[in-house]
C-alpha cells in the first residue's frame, strides 16, 4: 500500500482506541471499569481492532478481550445504541471502506458485520447520529452518507459530496481534502472541516433521511460556512476559518454555545459563538507554538472546564486551555510533552486520565489529570502497541438506555 508522508497528509498511519463501560449503572455508582478498544495499521505486528479492560479508577490496562482484523481502522464511532461500531479502512485505492461491527459493550466482544465501499480514498474520520454516518475521506477529498437501519446496521452509501481548494499552501491544499465531520448538539446540522479551502461548510439534516441533501439537490442545499469561494466552492457561502488555516477537528461545549476548530496548519484554535446553525468568530489563541504544521485533536474535559489539544511533527505534546464559563473562551494554561505524534487522545469518562496515542513511539501513554488546574502528570501504566493515533469513549448507560 502506499503511504503518504505525514508532513503532506494527515490521516496516515492509525489507530483507535475506545472506552466503554462494560455494564450499565445508575447514579453515581458508575464502575471504574471500562473496555478499550484499539484499532491499528496492519503491519505485521498489528492486525487491525482489539480490546482490552481499563480501570478508570488506577488507570491500568488489563489484558486484551477481543480482536478483529480489519485494514487501517484509522477511526471509528460507536452507534447511537451501542451495538455497532463503524471503523473506517483508510486504504489509499478504491478498496477504502467503512465496516460495520457487531459490538457487546458489556464484554467487549466484537465481530465483523459487513463492509462498503466509501468511494472515496483515505477515510480517516467517521461520525453518526443514530440515522446517518457520514465519513471524512481525506485524499478523496469528500465526504460519504451511509445511512443507518434501525437496528443500527449500516446500509451502503447513497450520498458522496466533494470538498473544495483555494487555500494558499500548494503543497498541502492543492488538492481536496475533508478531514472531519460532527453533528450539531441540537441535531439540525452537521459541519465539515473542508482542510483545503482553509473552510467549514454546514449541511442541513433532513428529517426525511436523518442525514444531508444527495447530490441531485446539492444546488438548493444550505451549504453555509466557508471561506471564501475558491475552485470547487461554486455555490457556497459562509465565514472564514481564517487563510491558511487547514481546519482539522471540530467540537461542540456541552451546551451547544459554543464551537471550536483546531487548525493543522495555523496551529490555533477558533472559539465561534453557535446559534440555530450559524457561527460567530470571537478569538483565535494558538495551541502549537512551534509552529510545526501537524496541530492534529481537540477534546474538553467531562466537567467543561479545560480544553485540551495535541500537537505534532515538532515539540510533540498536548497544549492546555481553561474554558471560560461565560463566554467559551480560552485562556492557555500548560503544555505536556508526550511521546512521538501524539495525533489523538481521550479523556476518561470521571475526568480522572487523559490517555495519548503515541503513534511513532508504538505506544498509548496514561496521563492523569489535574482537576482544579488542568496539568497532566505522566503515570508508569500504558500500553506498547504498533501506531495508535485515535481515541473515544462510549458508556454503556448512555447507549443501552436509548
Amino acid at each position: 500500500m502506499k503511504r503518504r508522508n505525514m508532513e503532506v497528509g494527515i490521516c496516515g498511519i492509525a489507530a483507535l482506541i475506545l472506552f466503554a463501560l462494560p455494564h450499565a449503572v445508575s447514579g453515581k455508582n458508575r464502575t471504574d471499569s471500562l473496555t478499550m478498544v484499539v484499532g491499528t495499521y496492519n503491519d505485521g505486528a498489528s492486525k487491525g481492532i482489539r480490546t482490552y479492560g481499563f480501570n478508570q479508577d488506577n488507570g491500568k490496562i488489563s489484558k486484551m478481550k477481543s480482536l478483529v482484523p480489519i485494514d487501517n481502522p484509522s477511526y471509528l464511532a460507536i452507534s447511537a445504541e451501542g451495538r455497532h461500531i463503524y471503523a473506517v479502512s483508510e486504504m489509499d485505492d478504491s478498496t477504502a471502506a467503512l465496516n460495520d461491527l457487531d459490538f457487546d459493550i458489556r464484554s467487549g466482544m466484537m465481530k465483523l458485520a459487513n463492509s462498503f465501499l466509501t468511494k472515496g480514498s483515505d477515510p480517516c474520520y467517521v461520525s453518526e447520529n443514530g440515522k446517518t454516518a457520514i465519513v471524512a475521506n481525506y485524499g478523496g477529498g469528500s465526504m460519504t452518507v451511509f445511512p443507518i437501519s434501525e437496528d443500527g446496521s449500516l446500509q451502503q452509501a447513497d450520498t458522496v459530496i466533494e470538498g473544495g481548494i483555494g487555500g494558499p499552501d500548494a503543497s498541502r491544499q492543492g488538492k481536496a481534502h475533508v478531514h472531519c465531520t460532527c453533528f450539531s448538539p441540537d441535531g439540525k446540522f452537521v459541519f465539515i472541516s473542508d482542510f483545503s479551502s482553509d473552510s467549514l461548510l454546514r449541511f442541513t439534516i433532513s428529517e426525511s433521511n436523518g442525514g444531508i441533501p444527495g447530490k441531485s439537490d446539492k444546488g438548493n442545499a444550505d451549504h453555509g460556512l466557508e471561506a471564501g469561494a475558491g475552485p470547487g466552492m461554486t455555490g457556497r457561502k459562509g465565514f472564514a476559518v481564517g487563510n491558511d488555516f487547514g481546519p482539522r477537528h471540530i467540537i461542540f461545549d456541552k451546551g451547544g454555545r459554543n464551537l471550536y476548530v483546531i487548525g493543522e496548519l495555523s496551529g490555533a484554535i477558533d472559539v465561534f459563538s453557535y446559534r440555530n446553525g450559524e457561527i460567530h468568530l470571537k478569538q483565535s489563541i494558538l495551541a502549537d507554538e512551534a509552529k510545526a504544521r501537524g496541530a492534529a485533536d481537540i477534546h474538553i474535559s467531562p466537567d467543561g472546564k479545560f480544553l485540551y489539544a495535541s500537537c505534532r511533527l515538532k515539540n510533540d505534546g498536548i497544549a492546555i486551555f481553561k474554558i471560560d464559563r461565560t463566554t467559551g473562551t480560552l485562556a492557555k494554561t500548560g503544555y505536556r510533552t508526550t511521546g512521538k505524534h501524539p495525533r489523538n487522545f481521550a479523556i476518561t469518562p470521571n475526568g480522572k486520565f487523559l490517555l495519548v496515542a503515541c503513534r511513532d513511539d508504538n505506544e498509548i501513554q496514561v496521563f492523569k489529570r489535574n482537576p482544579n488546574t488542568g496539568s497532566l502528570t505522566r503515570t508508569k501504566n500504558g500500553l506498547s502497541l504498533k501506531k495508535p493515533v485515535c481515541i473515544k469513549f462510549a458508556d454503556a448507560k448512555s447507549h443501552l438506555s436509548k
